[in-house]
């Protein structure tokens, strides 16, 4: 028995524990997504070579993506390089507001499908609660239009979830009374600057579940003193105690990189928990920022 197999054996070994250590949050529909995954970007937030070392080196199960970032085609390579089954993976993908409306949207699911060739997508979202179609209807009847595809893709089993990212309140409770299906899952910014408590409250209350990207605020939330102390109290990162805070409150966590050393790194959260007076130090944080979009004004 040589040197090599023996190494190779424990690598995948600690591949396989570290996927297996992934816990998960169960959807209205019974179906479990990872609670930390790995999102993409436009403007350089995708590398073929992250992609692959996520899925094979870190257990990583869940790849976050949308059609705004263009890299469907590429992702779609990565994915099928990894050698992971395709059973074994969560994928999420989003539906451009441009490509808002029942016949576009149920195009545009299909179109993003092929770039990827996959024959599903375990959740599809509508990426905007405003549409950039020009039409002679509210934004509150585009997304009722808009919906009643995904609700049909749905059913026909191209999404196996569906649901909506940056919707506030009111634009889930106009969808609710205007469509059959309830969001399985509401994507927003989330972090200890944004951390949108009314609005989490409200998505457990209607079994939808709370999902954050920008769980390290763009980097800003790592200078903070407070993250700081708390870094050196227990020895791991500020970004891995940011994102633990984040999974510790119960939200599917989706932080973004194309650093090998960052992805293992913002994957090694689940050998620790924080105390509740920590806990409750970085939920004192919270100012309201948005380092992305703001639709709270969005009707």
């Amino acid at each position: 028995m040589s040197i090599a197999w023996l190494l190779n054996t424990a690598q995948r070994n600690m591949t396989l524990a570290a996927h297996l250590s992934f816990p998960k949050v169960s959807l209205s529909n019974g179906l479990q997504i990872p609670i930390l995954g790995l999102g993409t970007s436009h403007d350089g937030g995708f590398s073929h070579d992250a992609i692959v070392y996520a899925l094979t080196e870190c257990g990583v199960r869940h790849i976050d993506t949308a059609k705004r970032y263009s890299c469907e085609e590429k992702l779609g390579k990565a994915i099928i390089e990894s050698g992971i089954p395709r059973s074994d993976l969560w994928v999420t993908n989003k539906l451009w507001p441009g490509d808002y409306g029942y016949k576009a949207a149920k195009k545009a699911c299909l179109d993003s499908c092929s770039q990827m060739r996959l024959h599903y997508f375990d959740l599809y979202l509508m990426h905007w609660p405003e549409s950039l179609q020009s039409c002679n209807c509210s934004n509150r009847e585009m997304r009722a239009e808009t919906w009643r595809a995904l609700e049909e893709l749905y059913k026909e089993g191209v999404c196996r979830a569906i649901g909506v990212s940056n919707f506030q309140v009111h634009h889930l409770e106009e969808l609710k009374e205007d469509c059959s299906v309830v969001p399985h899952v509401n994507q927003v910014e989330y972090h200890p600057f944004q951390q949108s408590n009314q609005l989490m409250g409200y998505c457990r209350r209607e079994g939808i579940v709370f999902e954050g990207y920008s769980p390290l605020a763009k980097g800003q939330v790592l200078r903070n003193p407070t993250l700081l102390q708390m870094a050196e109290k227990y020895g791991h990162t500020p970004a891995q105690i940011c994102i633990r805070w984040s999974i510790q409150n119960g939200v599917v966590t989706i932080p973004k990189s194309t650093k090998k050393k960052r992805i293992r790194e913002n994957c090694q959260v689940f050998g620790f928990q924080l105390e509740e007076s920590d806990m409750a130090a970085l939920g004192s944080l919270h100012d309201g920022r948005h380092v992305t979009w703001d639709s709270t004004h969005v009707e």
